[in-house]
């Protein structure tokens, strides 16, 4: 049986009472949003790792951080340690979204070493091997599409994005719009060329039933991709978009049916004012199913920045009721990440999900600032160092410019607001 099978039997798993408790939630809640598909716990039967998680309704909002490979940079052992750093920082799972030829190894190394749930976007397999073995993306076979989902789910994969929602119908839906930018899903854009140069429908969608059945024997989660998500915040909320989106919705139910979990990918660039109507959208549409949104970045303006402008439509995103952040690192639109660049993605987001579950009230969430508030309070760095996001960071900062009297900042130096308050309410 599956964990929704599972579920929906009443049956609460030794691992979902490990992270109910991990989470301060209630095992028998959790069962029963797992059984609606509004939780999922994105795990391959065939792999075991150190730090699972859940994903959902009630549940503290996750973080993924993207990693992997390119024609350009092709050395496994940077991307290994961008796991290191992911994890370090807090990521909740890590995407591997190689596109070079020694992607197979590269997908191996990172499921050895990582010890949280790894996903991947087959298309980018199937695309690179596929075009090298018949020439072109437009001659690579349907047959092709399904193997390599296969096999992925056989090396232990624990969660898959598939872009299924880009269809013949979505595809007219696009060519009619007036979109600023197209696609800027490279999933999406891939399966545009293969559904248009074939005119024949999309292979992720034609044999979705097969892609449920590989996903049912695996237990893994389906990641429905959002092939067409906008690219620029003016191309938000289309027709485009909600066309795929009534798609997912409909293939949500298809897979949860059978018993797979299903996560509902969100678009990227949308206008503050629109966050909450997408999120709600989805929500309806797609019968409560996590949402996993890439930022949302709220303007375009900002290249070198966009972890920040991700940050802030990730937090509102969240606490309207999104589940899940895709990470945005300062690099976006501009390279592949630098060790740097994922340290402050992965702190970004976890800025945005932290502040969004203290708007949701998540057990527990407020706890932490509590307690550094009070630290804060009484000048006690050490314990304010070891409660931060980033130790190191706080350190360093604090030894750069040190004050005369050791119990306060160079901020205010003699004037510090804190002890001043101190003697007055004493």
């Amino acid at each position: 049986m599956t964990l929704i099978e599972k579920s929906k039997k009443g049956i609460t798993t030794t691992l979902v009472h490990k992270i109910a408790k991990s989470e301060g939630v209630d095992p028998a809640a959790l069962t029963k949003n797992i059984a609606a598909g509004r939780a999922v716990l994105p795990k391959n039967k065939k792999r075991s790792f150190r730090n699972p998680c859940a994903v959902g309704q009630g549940l503290k909002t996750k973080i993924n951080a993207n990693i992997g490979t390119s024609e350009d940079f092709t050395r496994v052992e940077l991307e290994l340690r961008k796991l290191k750093i992911a994890e370090e920082f807090g990521a909740d799972t890590v995407m591997d979204l190689s596109t070079s030829k020694n992607l197979k190894s590269v997908r191996a190394k990172i499921l050895e070493k990582s010890t949280i749930p790894v996903g991947t976007v087959p298309i980018y397999e199937i695309v690179v091997m596929g075009a090298k073995k018949y020439g072109s993306i437009s001659e690579i076979p349907e047959s092709f599409f399904i193997k390599t989902i296969e096999n992925q789910a056989k090396e232990g994969v624990d969660f898959f994005t598939i872009h299924a929602g880009v269809t013949q119908k979505t595809a007219e839906s696009l060519k009619a719009s007036n979109r600023t930018m197209g696609i800027v899903s490279r999933g999406g854009a891939i399966l545009l060329e293969w559904v248009l140069k074939n005119s024949a429908e999309n292979p992720l969608r034609k044999r979705f039933d097969e892609i449920i059945d590989i996903a049912k024997a695996f237990d893994l989660t389906l990641s429905l991709g959002d092939g067409m998500r906008p690219g620029a915040i003016v191309d938000a909320t289309d027709k485009a978009q909600i066309d795929e989106l009534l798609v997912l919705g409909h293939l949500q139910k298809t897979a949860f049916k059978k018993g797979v979990q299903v996560i509902i990918e969100g678009p990227g660039h949308v206008p503050l004012n629109q966050i909450k109507y997408n999120v709600e959208l989805e929500k309806r549409v797609c019968n409560g199913a996590p949402f996993y949104v890439l930022g949302p970045l709220v303007t375009d303006i900002a290249p070198g920045y966009d972890h920040i402008t991700s940050a802030i439509g990730g937090a509102m995103a969240a606490s309207f009721g999104a589940d899940f952040l895709c990470y945005v690192t300062p690099g976006e639109h501009l390279r592949l990440p630098t060790l740097e660049d994922v340290k402050e993605g992965v702190v970004a987001s976890k800025i945005a999900a932290h502040a969004a579950d203290i708007a949701k009230n998540v057990p527990g969430a407020i706890e932490k600032d509590i307690n550094i508030s009070k630290a804060r309070y009484a000048r006690n760095w050490e314990k304010q160092f070891k409660l931060a996001l980033d130790p190191k960071k706080c350190k360093a900062f604090r030894k750069s410019s040190t004050p005369a009297a050791k119990d306060v900042c160079t901020m205010c130096s003699e004037y510090c607001s804190l002890k001043i308050s101190q003697r007055c309410l004493k």
